[in-house]
């Protein structure tokens, strides 16, 4: 089945549901004094119940703060700052096609529904190639000037977005959009500047390869894709062939921190699987 192609005047209607869990205590100075009162032995065991508690209530904490992120592609996830792309989170995007579909391919192949609204350029073969699942794929390639009300419309029922913005958005409906993604757990993936982002992301530099003198096919590009985010003063870049001779991602420089898990990204990868 190919993309699905709306235009502004198309509805989307979705269910979906939300799991989470949540831990909640409460303490009195009464409490204290028991345990100020009671054997060693009791105390000891006692602190023990306390501090498995904890670990079961930290535990508990980090798992629903890694269900909060989607998976990305694996070349590009020590590159995002919490190594995939955050739900309710917007990110800008520099404008670049072969960009998004590296950024769409990893929640695409983890089962969530991906959109693409005001980019009529968006090519679908080159996306299947990078790994999309077109069957899960929603086009919107001339919205005009309803593309924030689409992108609203849409956030309801996808797990990532991705919008070229048409005419400027005030800041009340950028707060209500900004509302509903952290309501709906969806992602926005913004061509150009967008207040409030998680992170910019640019290929900051770009050259093909294949061509000789007058002859021959493009075969790869190789990329830098630099991450500034708003949560370090230093951003994070990685070279990438992208695409590569099989119109893949291949990384070509060691991962930042290579040897070390990132057990939030692997955590959110395996969580997306088992939903899927």
């Amino acid at each position: 089945m190919p993309a699905l192609a709306l235009s502004p005047a198309a509805s989307l209607d979705a269910a979906s549901g939300v799991r989470a869990g949540s831990v909640s205590g409460s303490g009195s100075g009464s409490g204290s004094a028991a345990l100020a009162a009671a054997p060693s032995g009791a105390r000891l065991q006692t602190v023990d119940t306390v501090q498995a508690l904890q670990a079961r209530i930290d535990s508990l904490q980090r798992t629903t703060l890694d269900t909060r992120l989607k998976p990305t592609h694996e070349a590009l996830a020590d590159l995002l700052p919490d190594g995939g792309l955050k739900e309710g989170a917007a990110y800008s995007v520099s404008g670049s096609s072969a960009l998004i579909m590296a950024l769409l391919a990893g929640p695409s192949a983890a089962g969530s529904w991906c959109g693409v609204v005001g980019m009529p350029e968006f090519g679908i073969e080159a996306a299947e190639a990078m790994g999309i699942d077109l069957d899960r794929l929603v086009l919107v390639p001339h919205p005009g000037d309803q593309w924030l009300t689409v992108t609203a419309s849409i956030a309801d029922a996808l797990g990532v977005i991705v919008v070229k913005p048409g005419r400027a958005a005030s800041d009340g409906a950028v707060a209500k959009l900004a509302g509903r993604l952290r309501e709906r757990g969806s992602t926005l993936l913004v061509l150009g500047a967008w207040p409030q982002t998680e992170a910019m992301i640019s290929l900051t530099e770009s050259r093909w390869s294949g061509l000789g003198a007058g002859s021959g096919y493009l075969t790869s590009r190789e990329v830098t894709l630099t991450v500034t985010s708003r949560r370090s003063g230093r951003p994070a870049s990685g070279r990438l062939l992208m695409p590569d001779p099989e119109q893949g991602i291949r990384r070509l420089d060691p991962p930042l921190g290579a040897g070390r898990t990132r057990p939030a990204a692997v955590r959110a990868e395996q969580r997306w699987r088992e939903v899927g």
